[in-house]
């Protein structure tokens, strides 16, 4: 595989060096598990759809494992049973790459590509990884609403649409229309959240239930 940041397309290579520290975390994983993804995680779903899901980064048992954003830990039994609930998604979610899952007018990406050690990305991370984060945006035609998990997906998406961050404060079930879009803001759905209580389901669907409604208006 090349060593290129970025293939033909704009997203990043296999072995994307751009950060050194994720790449030096990336290389210990291979070590230890040859058969995981272990890569920049690409986006899930058609990019002619009218939303965009954004999240952090991907779970080292989860996405790096597998290959495919919120699958194989926590966050995707949420994310993937709300996505069903609400139309977004169909087919039954087993959490692994193959299983069938099929988005509908969705897609999803993450903040920064690659699994950060502790699952907590850098600034300079994650300011890097917006070179990959604003084509994903451009290059859907149709696109309408975005939702932002977590306050560190909402900030790095306000700049890449470029607006400024003072200008759309992160609120969990707040909305902020910029540019053409609309950017609903949720916490993350990670187990973290939820086994604390800073996240139920029924807070996380509403926000979906939101977007449906937006879109179906």
């Amino acid at each position: 595989m090349s060593g290129a940041a970025a293939d033909a397309d704009g997203k990043p290579g296999h072995d994307c060096p751009r950060c050194p520290r994720l790449v030096a975390f990336r290389k210990t994983w291979r070590e230890r598990e040859p058969a995981w993804f272990n890569a920049p995680v690409p986006s899930f779903g058609s990019r002619d759809a009218r939303v965009l899901i954004v999240g952090l980064a991907p779970g080292l048992q989860g996405a790096n494992r597998t290959g495919r954003p919120f699958t194989g830990d926590y966050a995707g039994v949420l994310l993937y049973d709300t996505l069903t609930r609400y139309r977004f998604a169909e087919g039954k979610y087993e959490a692994r790459p193959d299983d069938g899952l099929r988005l509908i007018d969705c897609r999803i990406t993450n903040a920064v590509r690659c699994v950060p050690p502790e699952n907590k990305p850098t600034p300079a991370e994650i300011n890097t990884c917006r070179d990959f984060l604003r084509p994903a945006v451009s290059e859907m035609p149709r696109l309408r609403a975005v939702v932002a998990l977590g306050r560190i997906a909402h900030e790095t998406m306000v700049v890449a649409l470029g607006a400024k961050k003072s200008s759309a404060p992160f609120k969990h079930g707040g909305t902020h229309e910029i540019g053409s879009l609309t950017l609903f803001d949720s916490y993350h759905c990670s187990r973290y959240n939820t086994n604390t209580g800073v996240l139920t389901p029924e807070m996380f669907r509403q926000v979906f239930a939101e977007v449906r409604a937006y879109l179906d208006s």
